[in-house]
Parts: C-alpha cells; sequence; structure tokens
C-alpha cells in the first residue's frame, strides 16, 4: 500500500507489514502510463544459459539496516538492482549517453567501459554517445561516439576518455540538449553535487513530459556518499595510499629525527586515511576531518569562503599547515633538528587505473545501472547496500555526507593500532556521541560491526 510520498522530493514511499517500508524510485510510467512493453532480451542471451534465475522479481528488495532485534520494525528498503523480465525500450530505440563530472577517481573508465559493453552485449543497443568535459559537454562540446570497440582496453588507463570538469551545470540547456539530440538514457557518473545535479536533470525531463531514464553511478574517492556500502575507486585508494604511507615510514626510520607527514584525500570524511592506517600499522597518529584535534593552546586552522566551480569549500594544505607547526615546534620550543618529509600521493593516487577489486565492482555497477534503465526506472543511483546492489532515490545519497563515526568500533580500533589520544574530552565526547547518527561505520567490505 501506498502510505506517503514526499512533497519535496516526489519519492515513492511503500509501506507494508512489520514496520516495512520502502523507499521506492521513480518510473517512466508514474507520468507516462501508457508505455508498451518488452520482452527482455536477456533471455535469449547465450552468455546467460546458465543462469538459474534470469531476472529479479519485482517485489526484491534490499534492508538498508540488518542488524534488527526480534521485535524490530522491518525498517526502511530500496528496491533491488537487476535485469527485469518486461523492459520499456526496445533496442533498436535506445540512444544513450555517458557522462563524467567532477574528480577524477580510479575506476572511472571501467564504468564507462562497462555501461557501452552491457548496453551492446546485453541489450544489442548500438547508439551510444560520450558527452565530453563533464555537464557543459551536453551544450558546448562535441561527443564522442562509443561502441565496444572504441572502450575495448580502456580500463587500463586512469582518468577518463571523456575528460571531466566542476560546475557547467545549465539545467534547460542540458534537457534541450538531450532532447534535441534524441537521447532517451542519461548515464551520470559522478559525486554528491554531480548527483544533485543529476536529481535536477531528472525534474526537468518528468516535467517536459520526455521518456528519458536518467541513472547516476556514483563517484567519490573519498567513500563520503551515504547508504551505499563503498563508492567505486575507495579500495584502490586505500591500496595506493599504502605506498604513500611506507615510504614515509622507511624515510622516518632511516635519518636522525626522522618524521613523515602523509595528507591523503578526505576534504570532510577520513575513511581513507582510517584504513590506510589500519592496514599498514606503521602509522604514529592518524588525524581525520571527523575527529577534532588541537596541537598547542586554542590555535586552529582557518578555513576559507572560497568554493571551486562545484560549490565545494577551497580548504588549505592541511598537511603543509601541520608540517610547519611541527618544524616550529622542534626548532622553537625543542631546539632540535628533525628531518621532516611530507608526502602527498593525493593526485598520483586519483589518476591511476582501479585495482581488481574495484574494476569487479565498477562492473557490477554499470551493469545495475543498465538494467534500470533499460527496466524504465529513473531518478535513481545504483550501489551495495549490506551487499546486495539496489537502486536509491537521488535525494537519498545527496541529503547528507557519509563521515566516519567516531564512537564507532572501528575508530577504537585505529586508535588501538597508533596509540594516540583521541583528543576529546568527556564533555566533547558527549556532544559527538548526541550529534552523530546511530548508524555504524561502513567497511570496505560492504559487512559491518
Amino acid at each position: 500500500m501506498e502510505c506517503s510520498e514526499n512533497s519535496q522530493t516526489n519519492m515513492k514511499v511503500t509501506c507494508g507489514e512489520a514496520g516495512y517500508v520502502l523507499e521506492d524510485v521513480p518510473h517512466l510510467t508514474d507520468y507516462l502510463p501508457d508505455l508498451p512493453t518488452f520482452a527482455n532480451p536477456l533471455q535469449f542471451n547465450p552468455a546467460y544459459s546458465v543462469v538459474k534465475q534470469y531476472f529479479v522479481n519485482v517485489d526484491d528488495s534490499v534492508a538498508q539496516k540488518i542488524v534488527v532485534h526480534k521485535d524490530s520494525p522491518r525498517g526502511v528498503h530500496f528496491r533491488r538492482a537487476g535485469p527485469r523480465q518486461r523492459i520499456y525500450f526496445e533496442s533498436d530505440e535506445v540512444h544513450a549517453c555517458v557522462v563524467t563530472c567532477g574528480g577524477l577517481c580510479p575506476g572511472l573508465n571501467t564504468v564507462i567501459r562497462e555501461i557501452v559493453c552491457g548496453l551492446y552485449h546485453m541489450y544489442g543497443v548500438n547508439k551510444i554517445l560520450g558527452i565530453d568535459g563533464g555537464y557543459r559537454g551536453f551544450y558546448a562540446k562535441n561527443t564522442v561516439p562509443l561502441t565496444p570497440k572504441v572502450v575495448d582496453d580502456i580500463h587500463k588507463r586512469g582518468g577518463t576518455i571523456l575528460g571531466t570538469s566542476r560546475g557547467g551545470h545549465d539545467t534547460s540547456k542540458i534537457v534541450d540538449s538531450i532532447q534535441d539530440r534524441g537521447i532517451n538514457q542519461v548515464y551520470i557518473i559522478g559525486g554528491d553535487g554531480t548527483q544533485k545535479g543529476a536529481s535536477v536533470i531528472f525534474e526537468e525531463i518528468r516535467r517536459r513530459g520526455l521518456k528519458v531514464a536518467v541513472a547516476g553511478i556514483p563517484k567519490t574517492i573519498d567513500n563520503d556518499i551515504p547508504v551505499i556500502d563503498k563508492s567505486f575507486g575507495f579500495d584502490t585508494a586505500v591500496e595506493e595510499a599504502q605506498r604513500a604511507i611506507n615510504a614515509a615510514h622507511v624515510e622516518a626510520g632511516s635519518i636522525e629525527n626522522g618524521l613523515g607527514v602523509v595528507k591523503l584525500m578526505g576534504r570532510y570524511s577520513g575513511f581513507i586515511a582510517m584504513y590506510a592506517t589500519l592496514a599498514s600499522r606503521d602509522v604514529d597518529c592518524c588525524l581525520i576531518p571527523e575527529s577534532p584535534f588541537y596541537l598547542e593552546g586554542k590555535e586552529s586552522f582557518q578555513n576559507t569562503d572560497l568554493k571551486d566551480a562545484s560549490g565545494n569549500k577551497l580548504l588549505p594544505d592541511v598537511g603543509l599547515w601541520l608540517s610547519q607547526k611541527i618544524k616550529d615546534h622542534f626548532s622553537g620550543q625543542q631546539k632540535m633538528v628533525i628531518n621532516l618529509k611530507h608526502i602527498d600521493p593525493t593526485y598520483m593516487i586519483r589518476a591511476i587505473p582501479g585495482n581488481a577489486s574495484d574494476n569487479v565492482y565498477s562492473t557490477l555497477l554499470s551493469h545495475s545501472a543498465v538494467h534500470g534503465a533499460m527496466a524504465g526506472y529513473t531518478g535513481f543511483i545504483v550501489g551495495p547496500v549490506n551487499g546486495r546492489h539496489a537502486m536509491i532515490p537521488f535525494n537519498r545519497i545527496t541529503e547528507r555526507q557519509n563521515k566516519v563515526v567516531i564512537t564507532d568500533r572501528m575508530w577504537a580500533r585505529l586508535l588501538a593500532s597508533t596509540n594516540q589520544p583521541s583528543f576529546l574530552n568527556s564533555k566533547e565526547l558527549a556532544e559527538v556521541q548526541k550529534e552523530e547518527p546511530q548508524t555504524p561505520t561502513q567497511l570496505v567490505d560492504g559487512g559491518k560491526f
């Protein structure tokens, strides 16, 4: 039964027995009710002849919370991703496009490749365009025809063959371009800012009554997108970050009074730093945005009010600031000469191709997006929730950021590993506990403790 609908987000919410809640994603038939359906060609695909169950049941859903008490309500669920028995696009009818926005991330080319190959090999789609240079490419640049041959080996390269940019979002111009080109499936790869833009594009498409499916593939190397277990590129980033930590450890241990400072990505979320620290076991102190820390007195690290084209704050370089403070402390107060090595591997990590784990994960994300769009779903992003791939409404992943919970056991494990102080007194800790959501820190393997 339909129990409510959010008037601001138009999110469909279906309620069931025992506190079951389905936060559903939009469908083309919500505003185009008379669309015809077609048999899914996957059932005739020889590669899938060994599959015991071709299609996902239309009523399958994925629970957001899997650790419950015997009397707990079933809670929030999301529609399970995967191929449906009936689809809303014929193969010859599909004219798809793919766009990458925001910063670089390992695995971007893999996602592009698998969207193209998934559409071509699973659904027989031949018309696929790459939008050059992010959102502004819809109206300011040429498109790139994408075929399996064009994308054959791009997963072995870092970056994105389509180019990317921040900003450039002009909803009216973008949707005009989609309409003028006859595009009816839009695959948008990007972080929370990009997906906010994708949500606006979807709303404008729905307002115009166009038969266009909009699917988002969440991209953030920081792992700061909520709801999903992790974002693609994160495993690669943690693996590569360990190389920088190891280099700093070797440098510090090879010279008298040696110190190593490594700055890793994580504008507001410290997942890369936390997991790289736990994996390396060579770190003596790990500082993350979620955990306030102090050096001496009340002097603080000053932020600016400047923003980039995506609306993100331009933050000063905390690595350089911290390195200078350490040097000043030892040269001024301790009268000691130290050898400090500051390593910032940010752009080296962003630019590499995804590792094996991320390549497989990127494939699953891409195929989930393709299956969803072909089945007529729109206005959604894809990702694993407790290990099962689901389709999630745009607003759920843009309403907040995923952050390390410093009252969680995973952060406690890090403190035990490094033997560093928590920097929080009892009063500050109580305040943090009030503010933090009662959800555990997400783990790399998708599980939770």
